[in-house]
């Protein structure tokens, strides 16, 4: 994990906190939650030992709190780390979490890194290290493009992903002198979804892509939807996002070749390796972003010194390198992250663009 820029001033409330135990760092998660998010938080955490563990006991504290998974938890755990002596807080997972994280993490100073994918709570000083849709649909119009493929249909679920999504693919297609010709919205009712089928099919003429943003839950139904629709998705590119990023998609025959953005996978097997061998299980996928969290603290406090944690630092835009890839923080908080495109096939993903090595300029 390394830093690129070196930054000539640190803005008021960026310098570092010396004395006993190093810099404190907290880490907010959802510990006690109940299901998959305390599983989560748990894999997550162990993730942050052991980035701390591989930096050989870097100057680090780190300050444990559980949030409880409520905002008010959240809340709560913030104020307590920063009356702590915290200078940065890593988490929370939820967005309604990271709001209030950063409301009272503002007002000493301290910044945030935090996990959630809703780009709408990033802002300046609370970054978001997650895997964000925007720059999966970013990628995978920019690669379209690049071998041709610039009149783009799209089936979107109606949700919350599928509005991002949407959104992300107006403006990559805006940037890259692509055309969206269709968008149809459905939602699991069949009738709807049959009926958005049929608009997307007659549509589909006038296309040389169609991208789906959806999971391996609901793909399989789309897809049969399409094809009762007569739409030959032979003639068409398909086109999907990270959720493609599944071993349930090679599965499902009528993706066969579609191309999708994801981090390559080598970083995150290698990751799960040595976490297996140190905690006997397997991590969750966004374990990486805990450790890659705490790795990027612990090299920046080793780099930087007192201007470890400053914008110019945390938001340069060269960007630092992590488990998944490469990734840089904007000064609005989101972030863009270096993925490579996979297509899909029956023996798992196949790369056919790798991830870049370098960020080319610019924020």
């Amino acid at each position: 994990m390394t830093p690129a820029n070196e930054p000539t001033e640190a803005p008021p409330g960026a310098a570092v906190p010396a004395g006993p135990g190093g810099v404190r760092v907290a880490l907010i998660l959802p510990l006690s939650a109940q299901g998959n998010a305390g599983a989560a938080a748990q894999s997550m955490k162990n993730a942050a030992d052991m980035a701390i563990a591989e930096f050989r006991n870097p100057d680090i504290q780190l300050l444990v709190k559980d949030d409880g998974g409520t905002p008010q938890g959240a809340q709560a755990a913030a104020q307590q780390s920063l009356d702590e002596g915290a200078a940065i807080i890593v988490g929370p997972l939820f967005a309604q979490s990271v709001s209030t994280v950063g409301q009272v993490a503002r007002s000493r100073g301290v910044p945030v890194l935090a996990f959630s994918t809703d780009a709408n709570v990033a802002t300046r000083g609370v970054y978001l290290l997650s895997f964000l849709p925007e720059s999966d649909v970013h990628r995978i119009v920019e690669f379209g493009a690049s071998r041709g493929k610039r009149a783009i249909a799209a089936m979107i679920p109606e949700n919350a992903y599928g509005g991002v999504a949407e959104a992300a693919l107006q403006a990559a297609a805006a940037r890259r002198n692509a055309r969206v010709v269709a968008i149809e919205r459905y939602s699991a009712d069949p009738a709807r979804l049959q009926a958005a089928a049929q608009r997307i099919a007659q549509a589909a003429a006038r296309a040389d892509a169609l991208f789906i943003p959806d999971g391996a839950d609901a793909l399989p139904q789309v897809l049969n939807a399409l094809a009762a629709a007569n739409l030959n998705l032979r003639r068409v590119q398909l086109l999907g996002t990270g959720l493609w990023d599944d071993p349930r998609i090679s599965s499902i025959p009528q993706l066969q070749g579609g191309w999708y953005a994801a981090p390559d996978g080598t970083g995150f097997r290698n990751f799960a390796q040595r976490y297996r061998a140190r905690y006997g299980s397997e991590p969750v996928r966004t374990a990486t972003l805990a450790y890659d969290a705490v790795a990027l603290i612990a090299q920046l406090i080793k780099a930087q010194g007192p201007q470890a944690f400053s914008e110019q630092v945390l938001a340069n835009s060269s960007g630092f390198a992590g488990i998944d890839g490469i990734f840089r923080l904007r000064t609005d908080g989101t972030n863009e992250r270096g993925l490579a495109v996979m297509q899909v096939s029956p023996s798992g993903p196949q790369v056919i663009s790798p991830s870049p090595r370098a960020f080319g300029p610019g924020t």
